[in-house]
This record gives C-alpha cells, structure tokens and sequence, in this order.
C-alpha cells in the first residue's frame, strides 16, 4: 500500500518543481500568436515609421534651405560693403571688416536659431508620433530652463545685449567709443564680449551686459577743431586771411578733398587775454578722420604764419637796440687825496717827532 501510494504521487501532473518540456504545439501556438499580432498591428508601425522619416526628411532639407539663404544674404552684404570702401561714400557706412564680423556674428545668431527651432520642432513632432504626453515633458523643460537662466542671468544679458547691440549696428570694428568702463577703438565685436584697443595700446575686454551707454566717436561725422594763439598786437583782418587761405588750400588737395566734408570755418575769438588772443577753426570731417585732419591743419597754419609774418605766442622774443654804453660809466670820482698839493693832502701832512735831546 506505502509503495503505491509513493508511487502516486512520485507521477502526480500537478507537481511544479520539474520543468514542463516545451512540445511542438506550444512552439507553433507561440508562432501563431506572434504573427497574428505582428499581422494586426504591422500597419500602426508602418505608418509611425513613414511618419518620423518624412518628419526628419522635412526637417533636414529645410534646415538646409534656411541656412543656405542665410549664407547667400551674408556674402551679399560683404559684397556692398567691398564695393563702397575707400571711397566717400564708404565714409558714410561701415568699413569692410566692421561689415564683415557684424554680418557673421547676424548669420551665426540667425542659424543657430534656425536650427534650433526646426529641429526643436521636428523632435516634438516625433514624440507625438508616439503618442507620448508631452506636457510634462514641457513642464521640466520650462522650470530646467528657468533655474538655468537664474544660475546664468549675467551670460544670457550679455548674450542678449550683443545680439541688440548688433542688430542695431550701434558701433563696430574701427570706431572709437566710449562705453563708460573703458574707451578705445573697437578690434573685435562679439556677442558676448567686445575688444577695444586703448590709447597706451592695452586691450579692454568689456561685456556688453555691463555698457550702459555708449558713446560712438566714428558714426556719422566727426569734427575737426584747432585754435590757434597768436599776440595781441596782431591784425585780425589779416589771421582770418591766411587762415582762409590755409583752408581753401587743403580742400583742394588730395587725400584731405575727400576726408573734409565741408569748408573749414573760422568762427572767430575763442578769447582775449592781455598776452594773447585765440582764433577757433572748425571743420566737418568723415568719421574716424578728424586727428588727421587737426594734424594738417596745424601744420598747414604754421606755414603759413610764417610766411605772412604773424608771430604766435611762445616765439622768441624780438630783440630791441638800445643806446651804446658811456665808457666812463664805470669809473669813480677823482678823489682830493690824489693831488699832494691840495689842502686836504696838505692838513694830512704827517706830525714830525718831538725832540728828545732836551
């Protein structure tokens, strides 16, 4: 009955603790059931596929158009800018590498968000495709963002002020400016920071994020003024004459025909001292060329004075002839002891000795 009922139970089909052989029917059922599933659902990811490859297609081929317009607007406006440089009209706008490095520093902003909104795009599209929700994903997105631009808030207002600051083209490479930290003319404009070159030759590194203001020295027109200081005796008529002269000459000439843009102008008495007097000259200038141009002027004015015989005030002094010196000047009165003969000589005589024989 023990060897039964062991045996019982050694056979029984419920017993789990050995592992159930795989037969050919389960392989086929198994088959069977993956084909039908592959069968009802290959067409969802059929179209889910085609859908991410035309979105990426799109995208790819869009992104490629954007940045190639861009490129061409970019070369078109260094193209402009060749063509006006060197002459007076080239004064007016922006100098060659000025309009380069604006117009790059435009392009790279340009395609760069031009990426990122066309593939930002295209990768919400995809995710979509999904049927993934993405509002949380938006959500984290925009705190992530925001938590970012608070721990960088100084590198993102430069950032921004460089792209304000080149889109308005307030200065560029070549103008000298004053942006309150420092001052120079500017050797390189990025949109982060800007270089400028100082007048003792050191170079500042300003961010934009830190100019206030700016005051540009090259845009428009500059303004050439010189005084000039001559004595007070001089003839006025005659100042104004030559510097007239002075000035009609050098707008004939070149290089200084193209860089004056208008007359130079005498506005008259700057002031009136007792041992001096100043004449203020002016002149219109294309921008960045005024140093040059008070330089000449100077020199120009120099020149001319001298050839007219008008003495300006630190010249040597004009010797004046006095009368010949009296030789006799120098000596002293004829002294009354000089003569032996003269009472004062004579109440002078020496007192002979007593005698001491008696």
């Amino acid at each position: 009955m023990l060897l039964s009922v062991l045996s019982t139970a050694g056979t029984d089909p419920d017993d789990t603790s050995k592992p159930k052989t795989p037969t050919f029917e389960d392989a086929q059922e198994s088959a069977t059931n993956a084909a039908s599933w592959v069968e009802q659902n290959w067409s969802t990811w059929l179209s889910i596929g085609l859908r991410i490859v035309l979105i990426v297609a799109i995208a790819v081929v869009l992104r490629v158009l954007v940045r190639r317009a861009i490129t061409k607007l970019i070369d078109r406006m260094n193209r402009t800018a060749q063509a006006v440089d060197g002459t007076a009209l080239g004064g007016l706008l922006v100098n060659v590498e000025r309009r380069r490095q604006r117009s790059q520093a435009i392009g790279s902003v340009l395609r760069s968000v031009a990426s990122f909104l066309i593939l930002g795009t295209a990768a919400l599209m995809i995710l979509g495709t999904f049927e993934i929700n993405l509002a949380p994903l938006l959500a984290s997105a925009g705190v992530a963002g925001v938590a970012i631009g608070f721990g960088a808030r100084n590198l993102v207002t430069d950032f921004l002020s460089g792209v304000f600051m080149i889109l308005e083209d307030q200065y560029g490479v070549g103008d000298s400016i004053d942006a309150g930290v420092a001052s120079g003319e500017v050797i390189e404009v990025g949109l982060r920071v800007t270089k400028l070159r100082g007048d003792n030759g050191e170079i500042w590194y300003v961010r934009n994020g830190e100019v206030k203001r700016i005051g540009n020295l090259s845009q428009g027109w500059s303004t050439a003024g010189v005084d000039v200081t001559v004595r007070p005796d001089e003839d006025l008529e005659k100042v104004k004459e030559t510097l007239t002269a002075v000035g009609e000459s050098m707008a004939k000439d070149e290089p200084w025909n193209e860089r004056l843009w208008g007359p130079v102008e005498i506005l008259g008495l700057d002031s009136v001292l007792l041992d001096s007097m100043v004449v203020r000259v002016s002149a219109k200038t294309m921008p960045g060329k005024s140093l040059g141009v008070e330089r000449e002027l100077r020199w120009r004015i120099k020149k001319a004075f001298d050839e007219a015989g008008i003495r300006i005030v630190g010249g040597l002094p004009v010797a004046v002839e006095d009368a010949p010196a009296d030789p006799t000047a120098g000596m002293s009165a004829p002294s009354a002891y000089a003569s032996t003969t003269s009472p004062q000589s004579l109440a002078t005589a020496p007192i002979p000795p007593p005698n001491l024989a008696k």
